[in-house]
């Protein structure tokens, strides 16, 4: 009777385990998410051309805090929060993070990253976040048919403080 329950299970233990093994296989490969610079096309030489003027792009300072007060190391840096609307076709020109740190939230459309670390172009869908800062330079362009809607926070030092450095 033992032998027959065994027998009647084989079935079923060879589909969990057919399974298991699919899921790990499937989870194994290292998927490419939206944000991320697809597999093999990381760079460290810019090849890129760069737009340097905004084009079709509504940029909004929603916010900023002097963060003076927090001592020396801040004294005149500002901490800013901004909507970026960038219509179908506009671009948010090249410019660079080294010494302004940031955090892009796409909240409508998309848009498509053009950065110094990738040869090709990196789809930010709607919900995706971007941290900005380091070595990194790039551009945005709206490739869509509809306008991408962006929230940046990003701590603006003070030989910037034109208002709108991109």
């Amino acid at each position: 009777m033992a032998s027959k329950a065994l027998a009647s299970r084989a079935p079923l233990n060879l589909a969990l385990a057919l399974g298991f093994l699919s899921a790990v296989a499937a989870f194994s490969v290292a998927p490419a998410f939206a944000g991320d610079c697809p597999a093999g096309q990381a760079t460290t030489k810019d090849i890129q051309d760069h737009p340097s003027k905004p084009v079709g792009v509504t940029d909004t300072v929603l916010s900023a805090i002097d963060l003076s007060p927090k001592g020396d190391a801040w004294k005149g840096n500002m901490l800013r929060l901004r909507k970026l609307v960038v219509q179908p076709g506009g671009v948010v020109p090249w410019h660079e993070h080294t010494v302004r740190p940031a955090n892009i939230l796409v909240v409508e459309g998309s848009i498509t990253e053009y950065s110094s670390t990738c040869k090709v172009g990196i789809e930010h869908p709607a919900g995706d976040v971007n941290a900005e800062f380091g070595q990194l330079a790039h551009w945005w362009k709206n490739n869509g048919k509809v306008p991408a809607v962006l929230y940046s926070a990003d701590i603006l030092p003070p030989a910037t403080h034109d208002g709108h450095m991109m």
